[in-house]
């Protein structure tokens, strides 16, 4: 189980990073790019809205498996979670979710106007 609670916040974390860094490693990938801003949205829904992340609540199912809540898990597992999850507050974290996923999506739309006045002139 602790694999898998390892596993879990491993792939939430690789998530986040595409979430934060995924403009810039989408250039000139159209599929890579439509999968981002997709990412991106669902960022936004989630973070503002009343739904919990499914990889979250994956997340909490296998640490209560393996009773993180009553004792600390191993140091790979603590490390995670507390870059996953920030001794921040909510606010502040919903804040810079929504700011990292706003400005990812202004890159995209200045590629979008980019690509318009390229084509527009042909």
């Amino acid at each position: 189980m602790m694999a898998a609670a390892v596993f879990i916040l491993s792939v939430h974390l690789t998530w986040i990073v595409l979430v934060i860094v995924g403009a810039v490693w989408t250039r000139n990938r159209p599929v890579w790019t439509a999968l981002h801003i997709l990412a991106l949205l669902w960022g936004i829904v989630v973070e503002t809205g009343p739904w919990p992340c499914p990889l979250t609540l994956t997340e909490e199912f296998f640490e209560m498996r393996i009773g993180m809540a009553a004792r600390p898990g191993g140091f790979l597992l603590r490390l995670l979670d507390a870059t996953v999850y920030p001794d921040l507050p909510v606010w502040a974290i919903t804040l810079a979710a929504v700011t990292v996923c706003s400005f990812n999506l202004g890159i995209y739309a200045w590629r979008l106007q980019k690509y318009m006045r390229l084509h527009a002139r042909r």
